[in-house]
């Protein structure tokens, strides 16, 4: 690895594969992981709330994921750390790699089918649901439109590989990151000949 110190983040839509190659990540590399699922089951334990009903909470307290994604930021200051959330790329803003899986909407249906344990359809019209609310909420929050992938460093469609396979090709990314970056204007003088 080429830097002692690394700040990953990880973000995509449902059914796009953030959590199992976050999780590939922080073992192989012994990362720690932080996600915005967790730090709001811990935002709901704080506030003796089930996770239903912080849910239902969050939904009327915009101030909710607002914390979350401070509490994101917060983690960010640790070091060898990948961050999982769909606006993590954009709030940890001088992240060392910052990665967008995604997948056709079909694909990410299935498997959040298989996850969850519903019919393709029922976790097809949920996504679609839940990603037009998102999108919504965070264009009114941040003025962040999720569609807008130009902050991301390496845009992989999961579809393509397998889990091992996405984290083969992100493992090669991390393992030849330049310390300072390929501006050009660090490299040493070869001579050959």
């Amino acid at each position: 690895m080429p830097r002692d110190c690394l700040v990953i983040t990880v973000s995509g839509l449902a059914g796009s594969g953030t959590t199992t190659l976050c999780r590939n990540l922080a073992r192989h590399y012994g990362f720690k992981h932080i996600y915005a699922g967790l730090i709001f089951r811990q935002m709901a334990k704080e506030m003796g709330m089930t996770l239903q009903e912080f849910q239902e909470y969050a939904e009327l307290h915009p101030e909710i994921d607002r914390e979350v994604d401070r509490r994101q930021i917060e983690a960010a200051k640790e070091c060898n750390v990948v961050i999982e959330g769909r606006l993590a790329g954009w709030m940890v803003k001088d992240a060392d790699l910052k990665i967008w899986l995604d997948a056709p909407m079909r694909v990410r249906a299935e498997r959040v089918a298989r996850r969850e344990g519903i019919s393709v359809e029922e976790a097809f019209m949920q996504i679609a649901e839940r990603e037009k609310g998102n999108r919504k909420r965070y264009l009114n929050l941040y003025g962040i439109d999720i569609e807008d992938k130009s902050i991301y460093d390496l845009i992989i469609n999961t579809s393509k590989w397998s889990p091992d396979g996405v984290f083969a090709i992100v493992k090669a990314a991390i393992d030849h990151l330049y310390p300072d970056g390929d501006t050009g204007l660090k490299r040493k003088n070869v001579e050959v000949g």
